[in-house]
């Protein structure tokens, strides 16, 4: 595994993406710890998008607990369908919000979070297990271009969940 991160300094979000997927995929390969593989992941895409914040949220005992993130100190349990997270997690389907104020149930973990994009994370057995999410300070900012990339990501982390 390397340690550093190749960026390829582009604007363009594909293209930020097809450098930085394979680089998570040798990353991940031969690693067998979820925990050390996630917080490698989200020190990753925080370098890459300098998002606000980045991390999963796994779930445990009927409810989503907090694991491996990048950003400003977050809610530690999210119950199942509330909020972004846990509606992710109970539809079994990405969230794509350009504005979290107008996301009903929002759980504000922090007040300078504008928009966010939540990807639910599947194990072998098709169970959602976690959940990716990545918050911004601007309004809109993901689109389903995110939403497809960060979901082939969930699938590299599949066979660790």
């Amino acid at each position: 595994m390397a340690e550093s991160l190749i960026t390829n300094g582009s604007n363009d979000k594909d293209e930020q993406y097809r450098t930085l997927l394979p680089q998570i995929e040798a990353l991940l390969a031969g690693e067998d710890d979820l925990i050390a593989a996630c917080a490698n992941v989200t020190a990753m895409l925080k370098q890459t998008f300098d998002w606000l914040w980045v991390g999963f949220y796994f779930v445990k005992n009927g409810q989503l607990v907090l694991g491996p993130f990048q950003g400003p100190l977050a809610c530690t349990r999210i119950p199942r369908g509330k909020g972004v997270c846990g509606t992710a997690w109970q539809e079994a389907r990405t969230q794509l919000v350009d504005d979290v104020d107008a996301f009903p149930g929002h759980i504000a973990c922090s007040s300078l979070s504008r928009s966010e994009i939540v990807i639910p994370l599947f194990n072998t057995a098709g169970d959602v297990t976690a959940v990716l999410d990545v918050d911004s300070e601007l309004l809109a900012h993901f689109d389903q271009r995110d939403a497809e990339h960060l979901a082939a990501l969930g699938r590299l982390l599949s066979p660790l969940l």
